[in-house]
């Protein structure tokens, strides 16, 4: 079951995330409450299959999981270091390895901060450490986990 970001269940699921309850999901496409229930059960199973998928041919055992929210923490065994699997809306499943690095000097600077900033966004967190990626995942892991 390949996760489609552009079909209606998906954005249903990503109205939910972020705070709209199913009768209003339903309101807005004038469809069934019982309609977005079924499709939302559908969806939480596609992204739980999606984040299993993207942990296992990653090398991440998985500690926790949330498919409602679209994250799995684990632990990369490759890597030795703690590993986020994630989906968002605006840039499909991606995975985040905590690391420290010299971001400054990094041809990716401008994507990370980007990636963070946008999926912050997308669950409602706010952040306040901006100029350093890898203190802005730290930041923005830290306050996900205690949501999930």
């Amino acid at each position: 079951m390949p996760l489609s970001l552009d079909d209606r269940q998906f954005a249903f699921w990503n109205l939910r995330r972020s705070g709209l309850p199913n009768i209003q999901i339903a309101d807005r496409f004038k469809i069934s409450r019982q309609a977005v229930s079924k499709a939302l059960l559908a969806m939480d199973r596609k992204v739980e299959e999606t984040l299993i998928n993207m942990a296992q041919a990653n090398q991440i055992e998985v500690e926790r999981m949330n498919a409602e929210v679209g994250v799995l923490f684990g632990r990369s065994v490759p890597f030795d270091a703690a590993a986020i699997v994630f989906v968002s809306a605006d840039r499909g499943v991606q995975v985040w390895y905590e690391h420290e690095g010299d971001c400054g000097a990094c041809q990716r600077y401008t994507q990370c901060i980007e990636l963070l900033w946008g999926y912050a966004d997308e669950l409602g967190i706010t952040l306040t450490k901006t100029d350093d990626p890898t203190r802005m995942a730290d930041e923005l892991f830290a306050k996900l986990r205690e949501m999930v």
